[in-house]
């Protein structure tokens, strides 16, 4: 008889990226870079995201974009969801300082209200749970556009002094690292895509390593500048409970919200999933430009709810694709009929 296997419970999704970022963390703490090192990890880091960028926009095909813009009411919704509806939550959290958040934590948490919506996960999670894929592709896109501008511009209105580094310099810088690579992408689309389509696993190592370099010279920053000190660890776990109470209400405003809207299933599936979702790849180098040294505490509360959200929307995606699909119409015998054959063929 062969021995059992331990295994991890089905419903608790461990990725490896989450402890590679944990590992990244761990390793700026023990090593971080300085001097020297610590220019050449910048340098690389922000070559590393324009490069990001660059595939964000080989990857986004004109006619999906084009073909997106009939779902307007779609992206308005989740526009509004990331940079209205988050902000004002964070700006509620001020009612937590000092007692459950310090003003540097709040600060931060404030801040992961004002990044844009993901695009890899908002697509991989609405594809699991067998929503509107071309929608969520879309969505994630124009709202990681969009927030290459608001964003900043909502750091100088909302955080004031606390976004130090905001000026006119910091959004040309912005804008050059992530929308100008993006743009680039999308004109040399007819002539790299096929390559990068060959090549989407290699692509994928570029695009996770390219955001962990981030984190190590964002920590390695807070390491050298030595602002650690702090954070305590009952304040972590004061964030974290804030950032669960945080992910729940706008999982629940975007499903319901969507509902009372009008959306259909599908719709509502990719409107929940880029609508209650922030961008690590997009808030990092945003973080940096922005709070300069101060970036690896600012960053904290974004990088905590980045991997609550992955492991709780995997989650939530698993369960969605078990529901059954709805019918086309929603009168007379043959609805009914419709519901039961599509509960039938998910099951």
């Amino acid at each position: 008889m062969s021995p059992r296997t331990l295994r991890l419970p089905s419903w608790l999704p461990v990725d490896p990226y989450i402890l590679a970022l944990i590992g990244t963390v761990v390793v700026a703490a023990l090593l971080p870079a300085s001097g020297t090192a610590a220019d050449v990890a910048g340098h690389t880091s922000t070559g590393a995201v324009a490069f990001l960028f660059f595939l964000y926009g080989t990857r986004l095909s004109t006619a999906e974009a084009m073909d997106g813009l009939r779902h307007w009411r779609l992206h308005l919704t989740v526009l509004c969801s990331t940079f209205v509806v988050f902000p004002l939550l964070g700006l509620a959290s001020k009612g937590l300082v000092p007692f459950v958040l310090s003003p540097q934590l709040q600060s931060g948490f404030l801040f992961l209200c004002l990044v844009p919506s993901t695009i890899q996960s908002s697509i991989a999670f609405t594809s699991i749970a067998r929503g509107n894929v071309p929608a969520a592709i879309c969505a994630g896109s124009f709202s990681s556009i969009a927030g290459i501008v608001i964003t900043p511009l909502l750091a100088a209105l909302l955080l004031g002094g606390s976004a130090g580094g905001f000026s006119t310099d910091s959004l040309v810088k912005i804008v050059l690292q992530l929308l100008v690579p993006f743009l680039v992408g999308q004109l040399l689309r007819r002539w790299t895509s096929g390559f990068l389509g060959r090549h989407k696993k290699i692509l994928g190592y570029v695009d996770r390593g390219s955001i962990l370099l981030v984190v190590y010279t964002a920590f390695s920053e807070g390491m050298v500048a030595g602002i650690w000190h702090q954070v305590t660890p009952l304040r972590l776990v004061a964030l974290l409970a804030a950032e669960a109470v945080l992910l729940a209400v706008m999982l629940l405003i975007t499903w319901q919200g969507a509902k009372r809207l009008g959306f259909d299933r599908a719709d509502r599936i990719a409107i929940q999933f880029a609508g209650s979702k922030k961008s690590l790849a997009s808030g990092l180098p945003m973080a940096s430009v922005l709070f300069g040294a101060h970036a690896s505490l600012a960053v904290l509360p974004l990088m905590l709810f980045h991997q609550m959200q992955l492991m709780v929307c995997a989650v939530i995606a698993k369960r969605r694709s078990r529901d059954p699909e709805e019918p086309e119409a929603a009168s007379g015998p043959a609805s009914g009929a419709a519901v039961e054959g599509a509960a039938a063929t998910a099951s």
